[in-house]
């Protein structure tokens, strides 16, 4: 009889240890933010050999570039057609044989168009690379600077210059301005049988028209 509790006390003893295996690792909660050494971060200036380009009528100049840990920046200005809000509507940066088009602006300064002198912008470009990137060969090209119209801009700016672009191509669409409330408004009068409204309405408020095309490219070494 003694056996028999012995041995049943033996077994509940060992239900009742945790089991163990000791070949289960438990991950550890990590509570420190994992260490980044700065100077893995690259730093250099450089400034542009070139740094004016002229094409569309429309001077760039690019002064000065320079990487600043992840970030590739050029200060960029550009004279600007008219009194329109202008800025860059389409960049790209190349660098190692790698095509880089998404980028950021920052306004740093706006000289508005006076009488008898042009007006002037400038902005810096931003576009974000690998901290390992190879640097020694890199292009920033500027594609287009754009503007988008104002509301009253569309009949004293844009209609003559989109009308008489129809003309020039053939394409039977009518343009006027219309008093609608009081605010003089373009419209489109007439265009193609053929032709749908919201085709009529792609041709005429293409962004085309609202754009100067380059390019403008400019080429520098930031490597370290």
């Amino acid at each position: 009889m003694k056996r028999i509790i012995l041995l049943a006390a033996l077994i509940l003893t060992a239900c009742s240890l945790p089991a163990q295996n000791p070949g289960v690792v438990l991950p550890q909660m990590v509570t420190e933010p994992a260490y980044v050494d700065p100077a893995s971060y690259p730093t250099a200036q450089v400034q542009i050999a070139q740094p004016n380009q002229t094409a569309s009528g429309i001077e760039v100049h690019m002064d000065r570039a320079w990487v600043d840990g992840k970030d590739v920046n050029a200060d960029v200005c550009f004279s600007l057609p008219d009194k329109s809000d202008w800025g860059i509507s389409s960049a790209s940066l190349t660098y190692g044989g790698i095509l880089v088009e998404e980028y950021g602006t920052t306004l740093v300064s706006l000289q508005e168009p006076a009488e008898g002198v042009a007006g002037l912008r400038c902005d810096m470009l931003t576009f974000l690379v690998p901290p390992d990137a190879d640097l020694t060969n890199v292009t920033i090209v500027i594609e287009a600077i754009a503007s988008m119209p104002r509301e009253d801009e569309y009949c004293s700016v844009y209609m003559p210059k989109i009308q008489q672009a129809m003309i020039d191509r053939g394409i039977g669409i009518t343009l006027d301005c219309v008093d609608v409330n009081g605010v003089l408004t373009m419209q489109i009068l007439s265009f193609p049988p053929e032709m749908t409204q919201a085709q009529a309405e792609e041709i005429v408020y293409s962004p085309e028209f609202y754009s100067v095309l380059g390019p403008w490219s400019f080429s520098f070494n930031l490597a370290q």
